[in-house]
């Protein structure tokens, strides 16, 4: 049956994994993001959150998403499929902000649309070698 077939799937479930740890990210990357608001301007805020929120995916998506142990060549697949989706990151929220979106919506978007790309990068990274 489908449905079986769709439980039994580990790519399914590594997605599943990561939008858990994706949504934890995002959310401390938000929380972070608002918070510096009231202090710094929306790009610096945006930027540290982003940063923030990095060291506690990269441990996540080893242990947790991807269920392998951290390593050096782990982290750096990971840094770099973080510096590619950064870089889309901060285009889209410039643009965006330069559209004239509000400032507390934009990451919304910009998360939403980074999520396939950075799924597709990272298992390569993560199970390559399976």
């Amino acid at each position: 049956m489908k449905i079986d077939r769709l439980q039994n799937d580990e790519r399914l479930r590594q997605f599943v994994r990561f939008g858990v740890v994706g949504v934890l990210s995002s959310a401390v990357h938000y929380a972070i993001y608002y918070l510096l608001l009231f202090v710094l301007t929306a790009s610096i805020s945006y930027i540290i959150g982003y940063l923030v929120s990095f060291v506690g995916n990269y441990f996540f998506t080893n242990c947790y998403t991807f269920r392998t142990k951290p390593s050096w060549k782990h982290f750096a697949g990971f840094a770099g499929s973080h510096a590619i989706n950064f870089g889309l990151h901060v285009v889209l929220f410039n643009i965006f902000l330069w559209l004239g979106m509000h400032q507390l919506v934009i990451p919304v978007f910009v998360m939403g649309i980074c999520v396939i790309v950075q799924f597709t990068i990272l298992r390569w990274v993560f199970t390559k070698h399976e």
